[in-house]
């Protein structure tokens, strides 16, 4: 198939699953994760209405972005998911609208201090481990609360949601259960005020569980290999 009908496919089990829960297609983000292909494939989705797309590493994101820039994707935003080094935070502070991977305190005032110097307020989302496994970065769902509030200190940091990982190997119990937890979590905290706390986004789900994370609250979801391969 190709990456066109490749991601025909996957909106239409996105709008499947999102009837399920009680929405529309349009209440659910696709975000088309690049770290595999080059930009030839990138524009193939574009050009297919693809918008969001994210890489894992910093150093792969800048260099999808130059390599991409000869289609000018005017209207294309690009999102970091993976793991981010409190050192590689300043080079890509004021290249993406979303950074899917806090999961530290000490990050997000690196993230608030670069943001801070370059005049510009950084939406991020607070990465959760609720599965507990210790390859998984993120903090524990019992932390959130914690988190929450020390990130109301800062001024140009705002955390606009949350993300997980559930393990892959999972059966569909075993991730309805995960996506379930987190998105009580979402609410809750997004009956709550705070300056720069606002729950706009829940990144759950991918290639294998993105229809069970939607149909439990996820209203964005990470795919690579479903659109690409």
């Amino acid at each position: 198939m190709t990456i066109r009908e490749n991601l025909a496919e996957i909106n239409q089990k996105i709008e499947e699953a999102a009837k399920k829960s009680g929405r529309n297609r349009e209440d659910i983000t696709l975000v088309a994760v690049t770290k595999t292909v080059g930009a030839e494939e990138v524009a193939e989705a574009y050009n297919a209405g693809q918008r969001v797309f994210a890489e894992n590493r910093v150093q792969c994101l800048l260099e999808k972005l130059e390599t991409t820039a000869q289609y000018n994707f005017e209207d294309a935003k690009w999102h970091l998911i993976g793991s981010l080094q409190t050192n590689k935070v300043k080079y890509i502070i004021d290249k993406v609208p979303l950074i899917h991977s806090v999961d530290s305190m000490h990050l997000a005032e690196e993230i608030n201090k670069c943001a801070t110097k370059k005049g510009i307020k950084m939406d991020c989302l607070l990465q959760v481990n609720v599965s507990g496994e210790e390859s998984k970065h993120g903090v524990g769902i019992e932390e959130i609360d914690r988190f929450v509030e020390e990130f109301t200190k800062f001024d140009n940091i705002c955390l606009k949601g949350l993300m997980t990982m559930a393990p892959f190997e999972a059966n569909e119990c075993e991730l309805r259960s995960i996506f379930a937890k987190l998105h009580k979590k979402y609410i809750d905290i997004g009956s709550q005020k705070g300056h720069n706390v606002n729950m706009s986004y829940l990144s759950m789900g991918m290639t294998n569980d993105f229809s069970y994370a939607i149909e439990e609250g996820s209203n964005m979801v990470r795919v690579g290999t479903g659109i690409f391969h």
